[in-house]
């Protein structure tokens, strides 16, 4: 009797879900509340003992990159509040956000901070302390967190290239052997928690041959740590004589690995293949004599699809959800965008249950929704891309969004003793969904028939003054180069402007400025500007993705009611 009291006082406490979840889809008897939204790009997030949220952001247009989130009885921010005596950084920023030993841990682009957190304030009133510096590098820069129950603090390094070639991201260039990225990069490195003003050489490096393991977590169950690594990019472009454009997409593997100390994780001169289930030696080390064996590296526990981007790890303790969830691991994988011209993928929260002291080899979806309808059938954006999970002080599960800025709670209501496999079907049907499936090499290729009939739009509008390399310079007719463009691969609808509306300079491209003019292309069809659009998105080593013509129509839309409001 007091045991089922307990159990109804538990599920009276939480709030109410959202009709709609929030726009999630979860496991049946999960309910879903959205605490905030739209706080600025949401990266890591931590939750206190007294269920008040801290947030790291990026692109805040506050003065202050982090914010504390204090909520209602309704499960809704009563209090939003931004802090921290310095700027959130532009663009992808390094991010974490952890609680450990009355502090609040984050990292911003050159250092680990701490502040001591006040009993009953929502904002930390302490001065803000130095935990680690480090020198600020651009590839790869994130240090992400986790602590041990003995004082020690873990901070992944990530790499500073894609995969340590001469030339960086250079098709055929071959690797550096040995790779000198390893001495300081593409690791995992130990500190004392609980002692400031360090430098990486007060650290210990604990693993090595992790690209970049952002996600990664302490689990207290095995007492040992957890890392998920971001596999290299465009083994396509880059190999086009080894690799077609679907391995490049679906290759390589996502890894979860369990980490001790000395283990190697292969990078640069290894990946694994989750396809066929084994490690492989890199391209760009296929002709070296590799000192380090296949047999001396950590196999991962499962190997997820690539670029997925695996951004947060978690391992359940709670005692709200069902006893299944209890110490598995909950992954949110932001999606990544190395996958043309097949459908961006990932943009969910996984969970891997552990049953009998082991972790299982295939994954559930969780959480999911977070694309949106504008995601379509795989050629628009996201609506929103999950980052950070954390666990309130009542087994609630926190999701933060890097998109606009929102933070799911999810909750469980029903019976924890009926919960099964009845309860998970639905999800596993969402394993056939557009950006969680392999995708077909014919039918999901989004670019097919686009790409010959784009190159031929080029050559006859645009190769007199963008060149057939795409290089631009011409000296009849100069342009700007197509070559790795941000203009060409950055935002959609500023290109499309661009062939609708026409273009004169002065403008900067690639950093460097140009001050020309570019006719109007306006009476090129939609298709048409789509099609040659996508040709240069997936050529001149852009990798960006194709146009669909109903995106084109959208922007000439939208211009058109501009101008007949003028």
């Amino acid at each position: 009797m007091s045991a089922f009291f307990s159990s109804c006082s538990q599920k009276s406490n939480l709030p109410a879900g959202d009709i709609d979840n929030g726009g999630l889809f979860l496991p049946d008897r999960f309910e879903a509340v959205v605490v905030a939204d739209s706080i600025g790009n949401a990266r890591h997030l931590a939750v206190n003992k007294n269920g008040d949220i801290y947030v790291k952001l990026t692109n805040a247009k506050q003065d202050s990159g982090n914010v504390a989130i204090r909520v209602n009885k309704d499960g809704k921010a009563d209090s939003i509040v931004y802090f921290g005596d310095y700027k959130a950084e532009k663009g992808y920023g390094p991010t974490s956000m952890r609680i450990y030993n009355g502090y609040i841990y984050f990292s911003t682009k050159d250092a680990v901070y701490r502040q001591k957190l006040t009993p009953s304030k929502l904002v930390p009133e302490s001065k803000r302390e130095i935990v680690l510096k480090y020198e600020i590098y651009t590839s790869h820069i994130a240090k992400t967190l986790a602590f041990d129950d003995e004082g020690q603090m873990y901070v992944n390094f990530g790499s500073l290239t894609d995969n340590c070639q001469e030339e960086d991201r250079t098709p055929l260039s071959p690797g550096q052997y040995p790779c000198l990225e390893l001495a300081e990069h593409a690791g995992i490195w130990k500190f004392d928690a609980n002692k400031i003003n360090q430098t990486q050489k007060d650290g210990v490096r604990y693993a090595t041959g992790l690209r970049d393991g952002i996600a990664m977590d302490w689990n207290h169950a095995t007492n040992s740590l957890f890392v998920l690594q971001h596999g290299r990019d465009d083994m396509h472009s880059i190999w086009p004589s080894l690799y077609s454009e679907w391995e490049s997409a679906m290759l390589p593997a996502e890894e979860f690995f369990e980490i001790k100390e000395g283990a190697n994780g292969g990078w640069p001169y290894y990946y694994y293949d989750q396809i066929q289930n084994k490690r492989m030696v890199s391209p760009e080390y296929r002709d070296v004599d590799l000192k380090v064996k296949v047999n001396e590296l950590v196999d991962p526990i499962i190997g997820f699809p690539g670029h997925w981007a695996p951004n947060d790890l978690f391992f359940y303790t709670g005692d709200q959800f069902p006893d299944r969830y209890k110490n598995g691991a909950f992954i949110a994988f932001h999606g990544g965008g190395r996958r043309a011209p097949y459908p961006t993928a990932g943009l969910v929260v996984c969970f891997v249950p552990y049953i009998n002291g082991e972790f299982s080899k295939s994954f559930e979806i969780f959480a999911d929704g977070f694309i949106g309808e504008s995601y379509s059938d795989g050629m628009g954006r996201s609506a929103y891309k999950p980052m950070g999970i954390a666990m309130g002080p009542d087994g609630s599960l926190y999701v933060s969004d890097s998109r606009k800025g929102k933070i799911w709670r999810i909750m469980y209501k029903g019976d924890k003793e009926n919960f099964g496999r009845d309860q998970l079907s639905k999800m596993e049907e969402r394993k056939l969904l557009t950006h969680i499936r392999t995708p077909d090499k014919i039918n999901d290729n989004l670019a097919v028939g686009m790409v010959n009939e784009g190159q031929k739009i080029y050559n006859t509008y645009c190769i007199a003054c963008h060149q057939g390399d795409g290089k631009g310079g011409g000296n009849i007719y100069p342009a700007p180069t197509l070559v790795e463009s941000d203009w060409v691969t950055g935002d959609k609808n500023r290109l499309i402007t661009v062939l609708l509306e026409g273009l004169k300079g002065p403008i900067a491209v690639n950093g460097k400025p140009f001050d020309g003019e570019m006719p109007k292309l306006d009476f090129l069809s939609d298709a048409d500007i789509a099609k040659v659009l996508t040709y240069i998105r997936l050529n001149f080593k852009n990798n960006a993705g194709a146009i669909h013509d109903k995106e084109v129509a959208n922007v000439r839309d939208k211009l058109k009611d501009k101008q007949d409001k003028k």
